[in-house]
């Protein structure tokens, strides 16, 4: 092998030998006889690798100048602009969206790259592409400087323009994904450096792939009030970021969050009660057994919060769970089937463990009715802390910092259902109300019952009611 074959056999490249040599054939004529083939070929390779990235992942700004291959998975419209100076033409620019396995990013054609992007450039196209990283308004943007097909590179990407939330990662933009609304959370407000309001929202969606934070800023954070846990949507433009180590989605004013006609199917895998860990951030599903009044408490910074107790019990075991903050307020009682994501799992009353829901979990009242085996059917719901004792002064903040769900009080857990009964059946039950609201729960210390009644009881009362059972509760027409 001559000289240019053995500095390229130990080049990591893409580049065809037949381009390496016609490189280095032009460096040796640029440097006007100052360099042989072999001080040529050395200045080439280098060239070649300075700035070359494995991944569009690894494409980061304040980076001189980088090269990798991507597929281009959506061209954007040309758009022109006027520059500073009398004596300057207009402007072109054109935004390429490309990607890898490792991620997205996007590209700016300017002038007559643009015209030529708006000409060549469609989604599937492999390229190979050399430009300049900065930070731009919706992440990572490369301004190009060189461009050219790679059409025997293959780049798994889907470019359908579609995307699941499993199928996620950081860095890109223009995204698509449909999923169910898990958990919302009420548009805040916020003051920026330029003394302007601003405004944000969050909901957790979730398909069959996994689930994902999503943000609402400015005008689209309204949408969280048009939106209700259980609805289909699909998120249109939506672009990743980083918060705290976990992935986000974003929606500005370009996108949109939009109903869907069609079910998106969403399904918890859930951690077994009886194998959790304390200081685990885990999923848990069960049903609800027992439910406390909300409680509210005063912050040391002087701001108030609250807090409410849930106890939830699956078919290995029980345990007591903290909702904070708006959660505090969600519509679930006893029966209700709840899934809860990332919570917190924590030290808690009698060295019984207990789950902490803050602003990074959410709750999902899940469809169908609990069953005995959701339940349990051998009573080992908590029988102790029913006391309701205030929350401790040095109580936690939304997020449970700082204070246990215990702190709040107790919420003991009733015997387990241990009749089945059918919708339709006429019933006659009395037991001691465990729950004073709506519904009404009866306990006769075998067998609980929820009970649909605008009748005025107090916790303790023994009572005797009489109606229709209908979606697992009593329509009571008489109470005794």
């Amino acid at each position: 092998m001559g000289a240019i074959e053995d500095v390229y056999e130990d080049l990591d490249t893409d580049v065809e030998l037949a381009e390496f040599r016609d490189a280095v054939e032009a460096k040796v004529e640029q440097m006007g006889g100052l360099a042989d083939e072999e001080s040529a070929a050395m200045l080439v390779a280098h060239e070649l690798e300075d700035g070359e990235v494995e991944g569009v992942a690894d494409v980061e700004p304040g980076m001189e100048e980088v090269k990798f291959v991507a597929k281009v998975t959506s061209v954007g419209e040309k758009r022109g602009f006027e520059r500073d100076g009398e004596d300057q033409p207009d402007g072109r620019v054109i935004n390429v969206e490309v990607a890898d396995e490792t991620g997205s990013v996007r590209l700016a054609f300017w002038d007559e790259k643009a015209d030529a992007a708006e000409e060549e450039l469609e989604a599937g196209m492999v390229l190979k592409v050399g430009g300049r990283p900065k930070e731009g308004y919706n992440g990572v943007e490369v301004n190009v400087d060189d461009v050219e097909p790679a059409p025997d590179t293959d780049v798994n990407v889907d470019v359908s323009g579609e995307s699941t939330i499993d199928g996620l990662s950081l860095g890109l933009s223009d995204v698509n994904v449909k999923g169910k609304v898990l958990d919302t959370e009420s548009v805040r407000t916020f003051d920026r450096d330029d003394g302007s309001e601003g405004k944000v929202a969050n909901l957790v969606l979730g398909d069959e792939t996994g689930r994902v934070r999503v943000t609402m800023w400015d005008g689209q954070a309204e949408t969280v009030d048009d939106v209700n846990a259980g609805d289909s949507v699909e998120v249109v433009d939506g672009y990743t970021r980083e918060r705290d180590g976990d992935l986000e989605l974003h929606v500005g004013e370009r996108g949109a969050i939009e109903d869907l006609d069609e079910e998106v199917a969403y399904e918890p895998e859930s951690v077994p009660i009886d194998d959790l860990e304390i200081d685990t951030t885990v999923d848990i599903a069960g049903v609800v057994r027992s439910a406390d009044p909300k409680r509210t408490f005063d912050r040391d910074d002087g701001s108030e919060g609250q807090v409410r107790n849930v106890r939830v019990q699956d078919d290995s075991g029980d345990i007591r769970v903290a909702l904070w903050g708006d959660k505090a307020d969600y519509d679930i009682g006893p029966g209700d089937r709840v899934a809860f994501a990332d919570v917190e799992i924590q030290d808690g009353w009698q060295d019984d463990l207990e789950a902490s829901a803050g602003w990074r979990s959410s709750v999902t009242v899940l469809d169908g009715n609990a069953t005995e085996a959701d339940a349990g059917t051998d009573g080992s719901g908590d029988e102790g802390a029913t006391g309701l004792d205030a929350f401790a002064d040095d109580g936690g903040d939304d997020a449970g910092d700082g204070a246990s769900a215990s702190d709040s009080g107790g919420g003991g857990g009733v015997a387990a259902t241990t009749q089945a009964r059918e919708d339709g059946e006429r019933v006659e039950f009395t037991g001691t109300v465990v729950q004073a609201g709506s519904p009404v729960v009866l306990d006769d210390g075998e067998e609980t019952m929820s009970v649909d009644t605008d009748a005025d009881v107090h916790l303790g009362q023994e009572v005797t009611v009489r109606g229709d059972l209908v979606d697992g509760r009593v329509d009571a027409d008489d109470v005794v």
